[in-house]
């Protein structure tokens, strides 16, 4: 007997990721987690630039931003709590310095735009459809910085708003990289700070609005679904009863590799896994003449790997 469902997936048959692809993720904390199993394996990827983006409007900044290259100045930073922040991006960008945040705003517009430009692969994750709006400028931040909420209008985007913003970002990405598959998920961490109800009337409108673009070159993996419907049960999710634990992430990665990442990529993706696995190991004795032959075989497995896939560092 089988005692729960499946969510088929089929293998996708064209623009496999393998290790010639560049990937770019960006949006919710799911993106993170996906890029971590993409560093482990050694996939050519760059991920959020701006730190993690939770809702689309967040993303279509960005995006617009960095195919406009635009220049960050002061008016787009402020200071509180004794640090300078800009709404745009995630708090783990901000710094004491306005000279340094400015800097590496700037910087990540550079380097954005040039990975859009070679990027072979576009990941959008997003999180959710609620969203706040600074009162002060009537502009939608990407996170507020504990600001005080007072200082915010907190508003759910309708399913047109998401399709808008979605093609907004998928005519830019265009504008200079037509050839990219763009893979759109939404993530399967529950926002339920904003309400159980609302967190699903969220989820809900983002997953209708994806829906309303998707065409042969917009696709879509359903990280938020597998999570639902596979692993319906709590000992699927971390102490916090939000984010999936580790065991979710790798089951879902596993269904994310089995539909999107070349066959032929999969034995230079075990052997990378031998030498990641060499590389934590923990000798009884370091100097021991077995350990010594260890490294030595572990070197050439690397350097073999580095000699077919010269981008590879481990």
């Amino acid at each position: 007997m089988n005692f729960r469902t499946q969510i088929p997936l089929e293998k996708q048959s064209k623009n496999q990721i393998d290790y010639n692809s560049n990937i770019l993720l960006i949006g919710s904390c799911f993106s993170d987690n996906i890029g971590k199993k993409l560093d482990y394996f050694k996939f050519q990827n760059f991920q959020n630039p701006f730190g993690i983006l939770f809702h689309p409007k967040a993303i279509e900044t960005l995006i617009t931003n960095t195919i406009d290259k635009k220049v960050y100045t002061e008016k787009d930073i402020f200071f509180h709590n004794e640090q300078w922040h800009c709404f745009d991006a995630h708090s783990k960008l901000s710094n004491d310095s306005k000279d340094d945040l400015l800097s590496e705003l700037n910087s990540q517009i550079q380097l954005t735009h040039q990975q859009i430009k070679k990027s072979t692969h576009i990941i959008i994750t997003l999180g959710t459809a609620w969203v706040y709006r600074f009162k002060e400028t009537n502009v939608v931040v990407a996170n507020c910085h504990k600001v005080p909420q007072k200082q915010f209008a907190k508003e759910l985007l309708a399913v047109k708003e998401i399709v808008d913003s979605l093609q907004a970002i998928i005519d830019k990405i265009n504008q200079v990289n037509s050839q990219a598959s763009i893979i759109f998920t939404v993530s399967p961490v529950r926002h339920i700070k904003d309400g159980f109800v609302e967190n699903m009337q969220s989820k809900s409108h983002l997953i209708s609005a994806i829906h309303q673009v998707l065409n042969n070159k917009l696709l879509y993996f359903p990280s938020y679904e597998i999570m639902m419907d596979e692993l319906r049960d709590y000992r699927f999710y971390a102490e916090d009863m939000i984010h999936p634990n580790q065991t979710a992430i790798n089951y879902i990665w596993d269904k994310f590799h089995e539909a999107w990442i070349s066959n032929t990529s999969f034995k230079i993706m075990q052997r990378i896994e031998v030498v990641q696995k060499g590389l934590m190991h923990k000798p009884f004795n370091i100097k021991s003449k077995q350990h010594q032959i260890f490294l030595t075989n572990l070197k050439e497995k690397k350097n073999q790997l580095k000699k077919e896939f010269p981008h590879l560092k481990f």
